[in-house]
């Protein structure tokens, strides 16, 4: 940054407050998934008055096989939100600590990403972590099932970097 005074009427890029990481002093907390379910009851509701509404109008003009079968397209996508509408009881924290526990080395750097994993999307902590020492010399790749906790995967090996 410059220590030239700016004019009042200069314009200057900022990001949100809601997405400024930097300033932000209270910890994050990582949506749920069951957050899903809403659209998914909407989905349903929708679907489900849709074919009501075309099985009992049949003789209208816009109401017609195409209506009936596009409800019963959003009460089949509704079903699918709610059976991948997990509840997260494993928070990134939480994921960190059982990863740590499982790579057998005292861990310095790390870093969770949520992912999803199989047909109904269930939520999974992937958890990259460094060896403590300074450059490391160990890393480890662990999967965390964000809803029960267990490890599902791991990956330990040696970092063969050139760290300069």
């Amino acid at each position: 940054m410059s220590d030239t005074p700016r004019a009042a009427d200069e314009h200057v890029d900022r990001l949100p407050e809601d997405l400024n990481a930097v300033d932000h002093v209270a910890p994050f907390r990582f949506p749920d998934n069951s957050r899903r379910r809403i659209p998914g009851y909407i989905y349903i509701a929708s679907g489900s008055f849709v074919a009501t509404l075309s099985a009992v109008r049949d003789d209208a003009v816009l109401v017609n096989g195409g209506l009936a079968a596009g409800g019963i397209v959003l009460v089949v996508f509704g079903l699918i939100c709610l059976s991948s509408g997990w509840r997260m009881r494993i928070d990134e924290q939480e994921a960190l600590a059982r990863a740590g526990g499982a790579v057998g080395f005292a861990v310095g750097h790390a870093s969770a990403q949520q992912v999803w994993r199989g047909l109904r999307s269930r939520p999974t902590w992937r958890v990259l972590c460094y060896s403590d020492e300074d450059p490391p010399t160990r890393r480890g790749l662990v999967l965390v099932d964000a809803i029960d906790g267990e490890v599902v995967q791991k990956l330990v090996q040696d970092a063969d970097e050139t760290w300069e």
